[in-house]
């Protein structure tokens, strides 16, 4: 029977929603204050979910100090404190949308997973608005 374990955690990061194929007004009208040339910031909620069947010798489906320390190696240390557009590789020809900013994490902790075992990545740009990737 399959079981599904958590982990949430929090980062801030700046970003600028542009494409830079568009012009400034059709980059405007798309995105709006997201378009800021200056950049805007948000306080992440990112809950990572692992699920699969429970090792029978630990008890665990995963390790969760072994989670929490693969988030903030692949994720935080990457992520918190930057601006996603100037500071990332990730960024540097990648819209940061929420869409794809969650894209991108569940890449990075997918490489360091078994395959047996399902991910899912649910990001929250603020409390009303959040996207949930399953790869």
């Amino acid at each position: 029977m399959p079981i599904t374990v958590c982990r949430k955690e929090h980062f801030n990061a700046a970003h600028r929603l542009h494409n830079p194929l568009w012009s400034n007004e059709q980059n405007q009208q798309v995105f709006g204050k997201c378009n800021n040339p200056h950049y805007h910031g948000h306080n992440y909620e990112l809950t990572v979910r692992l699920t699969g069947e429970i090792d029978p010798e630990t008890g665990y489906l995963y390790d969760l100090k072994h989670l929490s320390d693969l988030i903030k190696r692949e994720i935080l240390d990457t992520f918190d404190h930057r601006n996603l557009n100037l500071d990332t590789s990730e960024f540097r020809d990648l819209n940061p949308t929420a869409e794809n900013i969650a894209v991108v994490i569940w890449n990075r902790l997918r490489a360091h997973l078994a395959p047996h075992l399902a991910l899912s990545v649910t990001l929250y740009e603020t409390d009303r608005n959040f996207v949930e990737y399953h790869g």
